[in-house]
């Protein structure tokens, strides 16, 4: 081998030998890197060194999470704290596992990663947990707020009149939906979350709260007059007498107990009774309790009268009298279980 011919070997050795002696170089400067790829919970990280990378998941990553979480229904919220919610996650566990991953293989395969642009597709995650329990306490003070009973419509009488209060739906929230949802919006994009809601219908609706009162009678016992209506609708009025002082005919509602044509009347024990006290009086001309009865309340109820001279009066002892002809009428008018509103 000729002189120049053993130089160009030791030349090419030399260059060879320092281009391993580079490569290994450059291998061991590209340590802390993490290779073309690589991503943790969706954040791109190759390319980027440990520091870098962290600080990069902190900005993407953890910074959103410090904005409450919020629910919201119309115009009311609710707002989860960060600090009730408790978000934490392992940013540097995960890119120390990123890194490491980046460097198996040999030389050769790290170097076709850092200068070959070769991508290893790895997706690693920061372990993002948070609390489960405030997650449930809080879809729990939402449903507080919003859950609400089906309100039958109804109806709430006066003296001289009856007002039909309006039935009301009820609503139940969908607390497996908003936990669901609240566990996604933890890391989500958008951290508000609307609130979705069964609605419950209730059993009387304001239009069939009539249908329930074929019949029902007020009292006024200022004015003495007694009204008939059918269907919530005022059919008739008449004047009648009323229980005189300290012996007033009973205020409150109640309702027709029992009804009694040509009644017995058990005489009560009573010092307004007289003589009379404790007897039992058959129907016929020394009954004064004429033609029918209509209990009400402890003795007290509707009945006839032939002395219509105290109609429009306070002159009964609790009962509400009425002319014989109107009680008759009314009579046929209502059933048993009647309401009966006395004001």
């Amino acid at each position: 081998m000729g002189r120049k011919s053993k130089f160009a070997v030791i030349a090419a050795v030399l260059v060879a030998a320092m281009a391993v002696a580079g490569a290994y170089l450059y291998d061991r400067s590209q340590e802390g890197k993490i290779a073309n790829g690589v991503m943790i919970d969706g954040i791109a990280v190759g390319g980027m060194d440990a520091e870098d990378a962290e600080g990069k998941l902190r900005r993407e990553l953890l910074r959103p999470l410090d904005r409450p979480l919020r629910a919201k229904f119309g115009e009311q919220s609710w707002k989860l704290s960060p600090a009730a919610l408790k978000v934490r996650a392992d940013v540097h566990g995960a890119v120390e596992e990123a890194v490491a991953a980046s460097r198996e293989g040999d030389i050769f395969t790290r170097l076709g990663r850092y200068l070959g642009g070769d991508e290893i597709e790895l997706e690693f995650s920061a372990d993002l947990a948070y609390s489960h329990s405030a997650i449930n306490k809080f879809v729990r003070q939402v449903a507080a707020d919003l859950d609400q009973e089906p309100r039958d419509a109804s109806v709430d009488p006066g003296a001289d009149e009856l007002e039909v209060v309006a039935s009301r739906p009820g609503r139940k929230v969908r607390d497996n939906r908003l936990e669901r949802e609240l566990r996604a919006a933890v890391v989500g994009a958008d951290r508000t979350v609307t609130v979705h809601v069964h609605e419950r219908t209730p059993e009387v609706t304001t239009t069939e709260v009539a249908q329930r009162y074929p019949s029902y009678l007020t009292l006024d016992r200022g004015s003495f007059t007694l009204r008939l209506w059918e269907d919530l609708e005022l059919i008739r009025t008449y004047t009648v007498a009323v229980g005189q002082e300290g012996l007033e005919t009973p205020e409150g509602l109640y309702e027709i107990q029992a009804k009694e044509e040509n009644p017995i009347w058990h005489v009560p024990e009573s010092d307004w009774a007289g003589d009379l006290a404790g007897q039992t009086i058959p129907p016929g001309p020394s009954n004064p309790i004429k033609a029918r009865w209509m209990a009400i309340y402890e003795g007290a109820g509707i009945h006839g009268t032939e002395e219509t001279a105290s109609l429009g009066s306070a002159a009964s002892h609790g009962c509400v009298r009425m002319a014989i002809a109107d009680v008759e009428e009314l009579y046929d008018e209502v059933e048993v279980g009647t309401p009966i509103f006395i004001g």
